[in-house]
């Protein structure tokens, strides 16, 4: 890695945390916002739809327009509506007629910020120059697991220290990430994806390619196993199995990050020792136990272990289809990678909505609802042996 980028990945891996600030510091306040503004699980449940639905909806319209601004403005962009969404946060719901309006406002306005990352932060490690790219990829998404479970973390230690009731604090101090990083991204140097007199594939090309299919179904599963029990670890922990909510969080959600991050971490270190696909094959089978473990174990203890054993199953799935499909399309270009995080944003949405779906109509059983989400390491499993025959032209799956 040439010095002078060593800035620029040091952004893109706090623009990582930036997205696990945004992705998983409401989740913790669900049960409170539930409480403070008599929000019922159902229209909490569209909290996680909505985020999502706003970041794959930005992650479309980025593949034609992120290219025509340029990655810094579109970085600054981002961090700007990460930055504002949180302090929004802190303001709307108290000023509104409808509190929940207000909730949903600045969700929109901090998943406007945590689309655009989603997009851009994969390309821009990739363009930087690196003996790598697999390790490079799998460190920069090891630092959302290092963002998710310093914000549980945090989180959790301030609201046993101050109090749940002063959480609008902590949202503000949260929102000082990604302004400093606004205006990092003023500074750093920037490297082309595509070399200069080249031009990246079109979305029409793209959709030519099988593998560029395969590659979306993937994302898909991938982005709904994780956050299936992700955004409900904390809720699970503390409503299902019947603990504390500082034992809840710390057990659930810390724990599920925690070892997500130690998965992509040894990845990062030692990837080139094993072939990234008998990985990801290895990793969603442990993952498809994971969910049983979680909805079928009768020992509380049994089925948190079970939760955290899921994060270190899911950790390399979305660095690994990045990783394959920059292998595979490498004039893919920014619409690639556009394509493939609407893809994992979809599953997001998708993942935690059916299991709160699930869960709600089998009266707020939450284990039925993750017995319900095991369709997707399935349908991930399934995914990753198809690509085995599946070409890109004269481009092999490597």
């Amino acid at each position: 890695m040439k010095n002078q980028y060593n800035k620029t990945v040091a952004a893109c891996f706090t623009g990582s945390i930036v997205q696990a600030v945004i992705n998983n510091f409401a989740p913790l306040l669900f049960l409170f916002f539930q409480r403070r503004y008599h929000i019922p699980l159902s229209q909490i449940t569209l909290l996680v739809t909505f985020n999502f639905g706003i970041q794959l909806l930005i992650d479309l319209l980025s593949a034609g327009f992120a290219d025509k601004i340029g990655y810094r403005a579109s970085m600054v962009t981002a961090h700007v509506c990460s930055a504002a969404g949180l302090i929004f946060l802190t303001i709307l719901p108290e000023i509104l007629p409808l509190p929940f309006a207000g909730i949903l406002i600045s969700v929109m306005i901090y998943a406007i910020g945590g689309g655009l990352l989603e997009v851009l932060v994969s390309p821009i490690v990739e363009a930087c120059p690196s003996d790598n790219k697999e390790k490079a990829m799998s460190m920069l998404h090891s630092f959302y697991c290092w963002g998710h479970a310093g914000v549980v973390l945090l989180s959790t230690l301030f609201f046993y220290v101050a109090g749940v009731g002063n959480w609008k604090i902590l949202a503000l101090l949260w929102a000082l990430i990604p302004i400093a990083n606004a205006f990092a991204f003023t500074k750093v140097p920037i490297a082309a994806l595509i070399e200069e007199g080249e031009t990246g594939l079109s979305l029409k090309e793209l959709f030519r390619y099988k593998i560029f299919w395969i590659l979306m179904a993937m994302m898909i599963c991938a982005g709904a196993s994780e956050q299936a029990v992700s955004q409900w670890a904390s809720t699970f922990a503390e409503k299902g199995l019947g603990i504390s909510k500082t034992a809840g969080d710390l057990a659930g959600p810390m724990a599920f990050a925690i070892l997500m991050g130690i998965s992509r971490l040894l990845y990062g270190k030692y990837g080139e020792r094993f072939r990234l696909e008998r990985v990801m094959i290895y990793s969603s089978c442990l993952c498809i136990l994971a969910y049983l473990g979680i909805s079928l174990f009768p020992i509380p203890l049994f089925s948190l272990m079970a939760c955290a054993v899921c994060g270190l199953s899911v950790g390399i799935m979305w660095p690994g289809a990045f990783s394959k499909g920059a292998a595979a399309l490498p004039k893919g270009g920014t619409a690639m990678f556009a394509l493939l995080a609407l893809g994992g944003d979809i599953g997001c949405s998708v993942g935690p909505t059916l299991v709160g779906m699930v869960s709600g109509r089998l009266g707020d059983n939450l284990k039925m609802g993750v017995l319900a989400g095991i369709v997707f390491p399935v349908l991930l499993l399934i995914g990753i042996l198809l690509s085995r025959k599946a070409k890109a032209e004269s481009l092999e799956w490597p």
